[in-house]
């Protein structure tokens, strides 16, 4: 069998276990927040080994380099040797935290999240502003 020199993004994504449907990563790539190389692509763009993508997953910024194509749903064991994980590990745990403490627990009585609170969270979670 020859290997694969191309596939969608979206399957690469699925395949590769950092999306549990391809349909959350067709729509995480629909809303513009996966990036190639930096440059924000759909759902169909053909990625090649060796490109790095950017893309947000619980709450998280990561970026993988792509080592090996796949189209087909592997076990983990052999989709974490598809990519090479570039996350920094302080900055996942640091974002990871942020959110935690921020914004997604609140105190028991504190009401509402107030119009600043609410702009805070909105700018956290646009990942097109922080490039």
């Amino acid at each position: 069998m020859s290997e694969l020199s191309k596939t969608r993004i979206d399957k690469w994504l699925w395949a590769t276990r950092w999306f549990k449907t391809r349909t959350l990563a067709t729509d995480i790539c629909s809303s513009g927040k996966v990036k190639v190389e930096g440059v924000s692509v759909k759902a169909s763009f053909q990625i090649q080994i060796g490109q790095s993508i950017t893309f947000p997953k619980n709450s998280i910024r990561h970026t993988v380099k792509v080592e090996r194509i796949i189209e087909k749903r592997v076990g983990a064991e052999i989709a974490q040797k598809c990519y090479t994980d570039l996350t920094p590990p302080e900055l996942t745990q640091k974002q990871a935290s942020a959110f935690l403490t921020n914004f997604e627990i609140r105190d028991r009585g504190v009401g509402r999240p107030t119009k600043k609170d609410r702009r805070d969270i909105e700018k956290f979670k646009s990942w097109d502003e922080e490039e």
